[in-house]
C-alpha cells in the first residue's frame, strides 16, 4: 500500500514527459525549428516550464530526446545478426523501401534532417553517429563480406540512396510534388520509387554474382 503514492508519481512523471515531447512535436510541425522555445513548448503542453528542468534538466536536453525518439535507423535496435544466406540482398532492400517510407510518413523528421544541414548541434551530430553505428551492423557483418573487394563501392551506392531518400521527401510539397516527372504525392510515384531502389540493389548483387564466377 505504501507503495501506491510513488507508483503515481512515476506514472504522472512519464504522462508529463510524453506531453512535452508531443509538445515539441507540436511546435516544430506548426512553427519549424526557429519556435522550439521554452515558453512555447510548456504552453503547448500545458504544463508549467520549470518540470521541463526537473524531468529533461533543460530545453535543449527535451528537444535532443525528441529528435533522438524520430529518426529511423536510431529506432533500428542492434542485436544478433539473423542468418543470411544471400549477401544481405533482400535485407538492404527492405531497409532502404522501410526507410523511404518512414521519412515520408514523417514530416518532423524532414524537417530534423534539414535543420541538420542548417545548424551545427550535438543531437543532431549524435543522431548522425547514432545513424553510422547501426548502419554499420548491415554492413560491415553482412555486406562487406560478401562483397569483398567491392565493398567500399557498395557503402558509396548505399550512400547514394539513402541520400536521395532523405532529399526526395523533403523536396516534395515544399516548392513542386513531381521529380522527373514523378509525382512523389501519389502511392504510384512512390511504389515506382521504391521499385527502382530494389532493382537498383538486384542490378548491384547480379553483378558482384557476375564478378564471382569470372
Amino acid at each position: 500500500m505504501e507503495r501506491k503514492p510513488a507508483a503515481g508519481s512515476i506514472r504522472n512523471k512519464e504522462r508529463s514527459k510524453e506531453k512535452f515531447l508531443d509538445a515539441v512535436g507540436t511546435v516544430l510541425e506548426t512553427e519549424g525549428f526557429a519556435g522550439l522555445k521554452i515558453n512555447t513548448i510548456a504552453a503547448t503542453a500545458g504544463i508549467d516550464k520549470k518540470m521541463i528542468y526537473n524531468y529533461f534538466g533543460g530545453t535543449d536536453q527535451l528537444i535532443d530526446e525528441y529528435i533522438n525518439s524520430q529518426d529511423f535507423w536510431s529506432n533500428v535496435k542492434g542485436g544478433e545478426i539473423p542468418e543470411i544466406n544471400d549477401g544481405g540482398q533482400e535485407l538492404s532492400k527492405l531497409s532502404l523501401t522501410q526507410q523511404f517510407d518512414y521519412v515520408a510518413q514523417n514530416k518532423n523528421l524532414q524537417k530534423i534532417l534539414l535543420w541538420g544541414l542548417m545548424e551545427e548541434r550535438s543531437s543532431l551530430k549524435h543522431i548522425a553517429n547514432e545513424r553510422e553505428v547501426n548502419g554499420e551492423l548491415l554492413l560491415s557483418q553482412i555486406t562487406d563480406p560478401y562483397f569483398a573487394g567491392n565493398a567500399t563501392q557498395f557503402r558509396a551506392i548505399m550512400a547514394i540512396l539513402i541520400s536521395g531518400i532523405y532529399y526526395l521527401n523533403m523536396y516534395k510539397g515544399i516548392n513542386a510534388d513531381t521529380f522527373c516527372g514523378i509525382d512523389l504525392t501519389k502511392q504510384q510515384g512512390t511504389d515506382e520509387i521504391k521499385n527502382a531502389l530494389s532493382k537498383l540493389i538486384d542490378l548491384v548483387y547480379q553483378d558482384q554474382n557476375s564478378n564471382q564466377n569470372l
